[in-house]
C-alpha cells in the first residue's frame, strides 16, 4: 500500500483510504465529500491527520497510510501502514469503554475521558496492522 496517491479516496465498500507517510513536505486535501460528510486530510512523514465535518477523527505520529477506514456509532476499523512504529489517536465518544483489537488479537480495554480521545501504539515496522475498536 505505502501511500494513498490521491491523499484521500473513497473505496467501493463505503470506506475511505488516506495518508502518505513517504512525503517529505506536508500535503493536504480539503473539502472531500463522501457519504454525506466533508473530509480534510493533512499528511507527510511526521504526521497524518483526518477530520470529518470539521471534527477530529484520526491522527498518527509519525505519518501513516490508512486503508478502508470505517467509523460507525459503536466501532472503528482500518488498516495502517508506515515504515516506523506510530502512535494513533482517534476521536471517539466521550466517557466510553472500548475493546481494542490488532490483527484480531484483543489488546485490551480502554475508556475515553471527556475529550473522547483514545490513543494506542502500533508496531508498523513489522508490516501493516488491521485495527478494530468496538464498544
Amino acid at each position: 500500500m505505502a501511500a494513498i496517491v490521491e491523499l484521500l479516496r473513497a473505496e467501493e465498500d463505503g470506506t475511505v483510504s488516506f495518508g502518505d507517510y513517504t512525503q517529505k513536505e506536508k500535503k493536504k486535501l480539503d473539502s472531500f465529500s463522501h457519504a454525506g460528510s466533508v473530509y480534510k486530510v493533512k499528511t507527510f512523514r511526521e504526521i497524518t491527520k483526518l477530520e470529518r465535518n470539521d471534527a477530529f477523527v484520526y491522527e498518527s505520529v509519525p505519518g501513516t497510510a490508512v486503508s478502508h477506514f470505517r467509523s460507525e456509532a459503536d466501532r472503528v476499523s482500518f488498516t495502517a501502514e508506515s515504515d516506523s512504529d506510530v502512535q494513533v489517536t482517534l476521536g471517539l465518544k466521550e466517557n466510553t469503554t472500548y475493546h481494542i483489537f490488532v490483527d484480531d488479537t484483543e489488546m485490551g480495554v480502554m475508556t475515553t475521558g471527556i475529550s473522547g480521545k483514545l490513543s494506542l501504539s502500533l508496531a508498523l515496522t513489522e508490516g501493516p496492522k488491521q485495527v478494530r475498536i468496538t464498544e
